[in-house]
C-alpha cells in the first residue's frame, strides 16, 4: 500500500532514498539542484501518479526540534512505535509494531536507503550506529508487506532515508553534547556537491555512564558516500562502519528495583560489536523503463563476558543483491504501475573456534502491479515467492524452506481531503539460525516458517496543516516463533500454538495557530492464542494500550518542543497461562526540550523522564527479570551549521 505524506514536507530536499531509489538526478538543464522525491511502498521514487497514502513520515526538522540525538528514539517518540529498555549499554531498543512483544523487531524490516539493517540473528537493529545528522527523514509503514520486503515484515517497516548534498554547494554542522549519567558526545557531518558528483560523511562519537552501575557504553560511528549522477540516472559507493562496547548490568527482582533500581547483578558482564558495511547502488531510466540495484555486504563481530569469564566472539557475514524494475504507463483515464525484481541474501554466522556455525541462502522473487482509475480509486496487487536453505554443523540440520506472500490492496478518495483504504494479504517470517540453535526438537530438525493473514481497513482525512488516519488491522498468525522461558530448564526458542493482534490505531497532526503545532499516536491491540492449552489468554509483553502527544513551539529564533508518551499494563515475560498475580506496571513519562538559534549557532537544554519515574519495560518472569528504565536525564546541546 502507498502512504500519504503531508504536502509541506514534499518539499525537503531530495534524499538518499533507497540507494537507487533516489530521485532523479538532476532537474531539467542547467537547474544545478537535486530532485525532492517521496519513497513508496512499490521501492522506488514516488511517481506524481502513485502518491503515498497512510505512512508515517518524520522529517530532520522534526528530529532536530525534538533534540533527538539518535534514529532509534526518532522511531519511538516521534513515530509512536512501542520500544522496549535495550540489555546492553547503546540506545537500541527493540521496536515493536502491533504487539509482537519481544520478538517485536523480528517482526518488522528495517532499512537505511534500501538496505536491510534488520538483523538475521537474534539481536536487535543497530539504529544507533546511523549518524543522526545524516537522516533526511524517517518513513514507518504499519501492516503485513512481506510481498515487497520479505522474511519478517508482518508488523511493517521502517525505511531511513539519508541526506543528499545539493550539486555546486557545501554545508555541514558540528554538535557537542554533555549530560547527566555522564554523557559526553560530539558530532559532525559535511556534504560537498559538484556539477555530476557528490560527497558526504558523517561522523559521531559518544561516552555514557548511563543509569544503571555497569551499564557505561562508548560509541563510534562514520558513515560516507560517494555518487555520480546525470540527467538518466546514478550510482555510487557508501561505507558505514560502526564499533561500541558497553557493560551488561543483567536483570533485577522486584526486591532489588524497588530498594534501587540502579543496581547491577552482573558486575563483571561486558558486550561489544564491530560493524562493517558497504554497499553499491544504481539507478537507471530507460524512458518508461526504470531499473535499479544494490549490492550490500556486512561483516560484524560481537564479543560477550558474563562473570569475568572467557570471552566469547562470534563472526557473521552478509551479502545482499536486490535488482529490479519499473514499467510506468499513463493513459487519459488509467495510470499503471508495475515492479519486478528478486532478492537474494547470503548469511553465515560462527564462533571464533569454529563452533556454532550456522548459514543461510535465500533468494525471493516478487511482482506487484497497481493501477489508478480516473484519480480517485487505485488497485494493487502484488505476489512473492522465497526459498531459504539454512546449514548449520552445530545443529546437524541442512534443510530448505519455502514461502509464499501475497497482498491485495484497495484505496478510494471520496473527496479530496478523504481518503478510504483497505488491505489483505499473508506475510511472514523464517525462524534464525539462532532460534533453531535454542530448539526442543529432534536432531536435524528446525522450527516452522511463520505466517500470517493480515487485514486493515482505514481512512486518511485532511491537509497539509491538519491530518488524521484510522486504522483496524488483524494479524492471524500459524506458528508464531517466540522465545518461551517455561520450555524446559532454560527456555527454548518454539513455534506458538496459533495467535491473534487485532486493534485499532491512530495518527493526527493539527496546527494550532502560527506558533504551536500538535501531533499524537493511539494504539489499542488485543493480542491473544486463538488455539492450543491457552486460547483465549493474553500474549506476553504486549500492553494493550499505547500512546503519545508532542506539542511543538516556535517563534523567531526559539523553540520549545513537549512530549507525553504513555503505555499501559502488561502481562510478564513468562505468563503465557496469564496466571501471575500481577502485571507490569503501566507509566507515563515527560521530555521537554528548549533551544535558542542565533546566527549559524543553536543552543539547546533537553530533558527526558522529568518526573524521574521509576519504570521498567521489559521482565521476563513473574515481578522478576526486570530490566529497570533510566531515570531523569539532562543534556546540554551546542551545534553550529555551516
Amino acid at each position: 500500500m502507498t502512504f500519504t505524506v503531508p504536502s509541506r514536507r514534499t518539499a525537503i530536499a531530495c534524499a538518499f532514498v533507497a540507494f537507487p531509489l533516489a530521485c532523479s538526478a538532476a532537474q531539467a538543464a542547467g537547474d544545478q539542484n537535486l530532485t525532492p522525491v517521496l519513497v513508496t511502498a512499490s521501492r522506488f521514487p514516488n511517481d506524481p501518479a502513485f502518491p503515498p497514502v497512510g505512512a508515517t513520515v518524520i522529517g530532520a526538522e522534526d528530529i532536530r526540534n525534538a533534540g533527538i540525538d539518535n534514529v532509534n528514539e526518532a522511531i519511538r517518540k516521534l513515530g509512536g512505535v512501542y520500544g522496549r529498555q535495550s540489555l546492553a549499554g547503546p540506545g537500541d531498543f527493540a521496536l515493536d509494531m502491533r504487539g509482537f512483544g519481544s520478538n517485536g523487531d523480528q517482526n518488522m524490516v528495517i532499512l537505511i536507503n534500501g538496505v536491510r539493517l534488520s538483523e538475521n540473528e537474534l539481536s536487535t537493529a543497530l539504529l544507533s550506529s546511523v549518524p543522526i545528522d545524516s537522516v533526511e527523514r524517517i518513513e514507518i509503514v504499519r501492516g503485513g508487506s512481506s510481498v515487497l520486503y520479505g522474511d519478517g515484515a508482518t508488523g511493517g517497516t521502517i525505511q531511513i532515508i539519508t541526506k543528499r548534498p545539493a550539486a555546486d554547494a557545501v554545508h555541514g554542522s558540528v554538535v557537542g553534547e554533555v549530560g547527566n549519567y555522564g554523557l559526553r558526545s560530539g558530532r559532525a557531518s559535511v556534504a560537498k556537491g559538484w556539477d555530476g558528483f557528490a560527497l558526504n560523511a558523517a561522523y559521531s562519537k559518544q561516552h555514557a555512564d548511563n543509569y544503571r552501575d555497569n551499564n557505561a557504553s562508548n560509541q563510534e560511528n562514520f558513515s560516507g558516500t560517494a555518487q555520480w549522477f546525470s540527467n538518466e540516472g546514478r550510482f555510487g559507493l557508501r561505507v558505514d562502519l560502526a564499533r561500541a562496547d558497553y557493560g551488561l548490568a543483567g536483570s533485577l527482582s522486584m526486591a532489588q528495583f524497588l530498594a534501587n533500581p540502579r543496581q547491577t547483578t552482573s558486575p563483571k558482564d561486558y558486550g561489544s560489536y564491530d560493524s562493517d558495511r558497504i554497499t553499491a547502488f544504481f539507478e537507471r531510466k530507460f524512458g518508461a523503463l526504470e531499473a535499479a540495484a544494490e549490492l550490500s555486504h556486512r561483516e560484524k563481530i560481537s564479543r560477550a563476558s558474563y562473570g569475568g569469564g572467557t570471552v566469547s566472539e562470534v563472526h557473521s557475514r552478509t551479502t545482499q543483491f536486490s535488482p529490479r524494475l519499473r514499467h510506468l504507463t499513463e493513459g487519459t483515464v488509467l495510470k499503471n504501475e508495475l515492479v519486478a525484481g528478486i532478492d537474494f541474501s547470503e548469511w553465515q554466522i560462527g564462533n571464533v573456534d569454529g563452533s556454532g556455525d550456522a548459514a543461510q541462502t535465500a533468494r525471493a522473487a516478487y511482482v506487484r502491479d497497481e493501477v489508478q482509475i480516473a484519480g480517485n480509486t487505485r488497485i494493487a496487487l502484488g505476489l512473492r515467492h522465497e526459498v531459504m536453505d539454512k546449514r548449520s554443523t552445530a545443529s546437524a540440520y541442512d534443510k530448505a524452506q519455502g514461502v509464499n506472500a501475497w497482498d491485495l490492496q484497495v484505496s478510494h478518495a471520496v473527496v479530496p481531503s478523504l481518503r478510504l483504504f483497505g488491505k489483505a494479504g499473508q506475510s511472514y517470517r523464517l525462524p534464525t539460525a539462532d532460534e533453531n540453535r535454542g530448539i526442543v526438537l529432534a536432531a536435524g530438525e528446525i522450527l516452522k516458517p511463520q505466517t500470517s493473514h493480515d487485514l486493515e481497513f482505514g481512512a486518511t482525512w485532511g491537509g497539509a496543516d491538519n491530518n488524521a488516519t484510522l486504522r483496524w488491522f488483524r494479524h492471524r498468525i500459524k506458528d508464531e516463533l517466540f522465545y518461551d522461558p517455561t520450555v524446559g530448564a532454560f527456555g527454548a526458542n518454539v513455534n506458538l500454538d496459533p495467535t491473534k493482534r487485532q486493534g485499532v490505531e491512530l495518527e493526527a497532526t493539527a496546527r494550532l495557530n502560527a506558533d504551536f503545532s500538535l501531533k499524537a499516536n493511539f494504539q489499542h491491540i488485543a493480542a491473544t492464542f486463538t488455539g492450543g492449552p491457552n486460547a483465549g489468554k493474553e500474549m506476553v509483553l504486549v500492553p494493550k494500550n499505547t500512546a503519545s502527544a508532542r506539542l511543538n513551539w516556535q517563534s523567531g529564533i526559539q523553540t520549545v518542543n513537549l512530549g507525553v508518551q504513555w503505555a499501559d499494563a502488561q502481562r510478564y515475560g513468562s505468563d503465557f497461562s496469564n496466571t501471575c498475580n500481577a502485571r507490569m506496571p503501566s507509566y507515563t513519562t515527560v521530555d521537554a526540550r528548549y533551544a535558542v538559534r542565533v546566527s549559524a549557532w543553536e543552543l539547546a537544554l533537553t530533558g527526558s523522564n522529568l518526573g524521574d519515574r521509576h519504570y521498567f519495560s521489559q521482565a521476563f518472569g513473574c515481578a522478576s527479570g526486570i530490566y529497570p528504565e533510566r531515570g531523569r536525564a539532562v543534556k546540554f546541546t551546542a551545534r553550529y551549521d555551516f
